[in-house]
This record gives structure tokens, sequence and C-alpha cells, in this order.
């Protein structure tokens, strides 16, 4: 049974976070959004979607009773669960947009990201620090996810910020296999002891979780080398999934499907096996060259 998450948590003497009230298959039960720091003025990742009247009047309720503005808003990557908010944020808690900077990393390769006029985004880059009362972001670049995604590593608790490259339940899906393992290894080597993700609930063996979404990639890996080997006939990541995704809800099969084709792309690059069709297509067939 799931963990139930409250809409609105004390996690440490630093952190409070906030469920963004729309939960859902993808997003479990909602984006978790958290508030950190000790002082009058702290630092907001990720702000949930657009139009969650409740989110937005626990968030103006919890800073209103302990006196607390924002100094700045993270958002962790371009997801609309995630990027959503930022309109409805300011709004809600009448933030200048002129001493509240809303930071992310750019997109990669670079395309416009517009906010609502006067609002628009500070962009980073990675290693940067970022500092308020009680606590120390340092920002990691990890592509996988999105193009664009980062990780925050707190270092008054060697946490970090997960964004949706590591989930309190489950496994992500991913845009990019090669660029989003590297990641995964990446934060093994950072060596955490707490992950607060995007979505579920708060993990105490960070490092065993992300050497476990590692794991589960290779044998998914695999699995999809066994199945391809053992066939005659060529077949779809659909195919697949049905083949193996033996326990997962038919409902999320798509979402499996895409994590497929992206093993099944990285593979053809390694020239184990082969495509017939457009490698970029759902429809494309791939077979072993074994």
């Amino acid at each position: 049974m799931a963990t139930v998450i409250p809409k609105v948590e004390v996690l440490s003497s630093r952190i409070t976070r906030f469920l963004g009230c729309n939960p859902g298959s993808f997003t479990l039960q909602g984006t978790n959004i958290y508030l950190v720091g000790t002082g009058k003025r702290r630092i907001l990742i990720d702000t949930g979607e657009p139009r969650k009247p409740e989110f937005i009047s626990n968030l103006k309720e919890t800073c209103s009773e302990q006196n607390i503005s924002l100094q700045e808003i993270l958002i962790t990557h371009w997801h609309k669960d995630h990027s959503g908010g930022i309109q409805d944020i300011f709004e809600g808690l009448q933030l200048d947009p002129a001493s509240t900077p809303v930071k992310k990393f750019p997109r990669n390769p670079f395309r416009e990201e517009r906010l609502e006029n006067p609002l628009k985004y500070s962009f980073m880059k990675d290693g940067d620090t970022l500092k308020t009362e009680g606590a120390t972001l340092k920002a990691i670049y990890t592509p996988g996810h999105t193009d664009d995604h980062m990780v925050l590593y707190l270092e008054e608790e060697n946490a970090i910020f997960s964004g949706d490259c590591i989930l309190g339940e489950g496994t992500a899906v991913f845009e990019d296999l090669f660029t989003y393992m590297k990641s995964l290894q990446a934060l093994v080597s950072l060596g955490p002891s707490i992950v607060y993700p995007g979505h579920g609930p708060v993990l105490n063996d960070a490092v065993q979780k992300i050497q476990m979404y590692i794991d589960h990639r290779n044998m998914r890996e695999s699995q999809i080398l066994e199945a391809l080997n053992s066939s005659e006939k060529a077949m779809t990541a659909m195919d697949l999934v049905k083949i193996i995704y033996t326990d997962t809800p038919e409902h999320l099969h798509s979402a499996a499907a895409g994590n497929v084709h992206h093993h099944l792309t990285k593979l053809e690059k390694e020239k184990r096996i082969e495509a017939e069709g457009e490698t970029e297509s759902m429809d494309c067939h791939w077979k072993s060259k074994l």
C-alpha cells in the first residue's frame, strides 16, 4: 500500500513539503513542492500544475502564518506538473517578479521558453550554488528524463531533491536512456543519504534506490534482448511490452512502450539489434542481429 502523503508536512527543520493536489497515473498522489530554508525568505522547488487552488491556498497559509516570503523559485524541469503553477503562485502570494527570480536549466538544444509577462526564466548552469538561511543547494545537471532536468543537492542534509530523475515509488520515464543512465551513475557517485522526490514519499536509502533504478534498466535491456533473440519475427516496442511488462496495468503500457523504444534505439546504436523501418517511429519493427 502506498504511503499516504499529507497535503502539507514538515519533513525536517529546513524542509516543508506541499502536495500539488494533482493526483494521476503519472503524478502518483501529486507533485511534491518543497519550501527550503529556515529564515523569513526561502527557496521554493517546483510549482505543480496550473489551476490548483487548494495547493495555492496551503502554500499561502503556511507563508502567512510563518511570515515567510519566497527568495526564488527553482524548476527541476519543464514538464507542466512541475512548472505550470508559476503564474498562480505569483498571483496567489502577490510576489514581485523583480525580487523573486524563477530559475531553471535551459532546454538542450536551446529553445525559447516564455512565461506570462512580466515573468521570465533566469537560466542556471551545472554546479551553480544557491544559498538561503539554513540551506545550501547545488544545482546538478541530470538530463535524461528531460533535456533540461536538474537535481538539487542539499549540503546540510546530504540529500537530493530529485525531480523526476528518481521517484518515491516505481520507476521514472525518460526521453534519452543514454544520458539518463549517466545521470543515475553521477548521483550514485554523489552518495546522498536522502532523496526528496518530485513524486512519492521520501527515500532514506538513497544510493540503494538509485542503484535499483540502474539495475532495473539493465534488467529491462536483458529482457528485451532475450525476447528479440528468441523470436523469428521482428517486433515493435508494444509487442515487447506485452511480453515483458506482465505485471504493469494496461493503461500504463503506452508509457512502458516509450521506455522500451528508448532501449531499442540505444541497442541499435550499439549495433546489437537492427531496425526495419524508421527508428523514430513507435511502429518500427526490431530484430536481433544474432
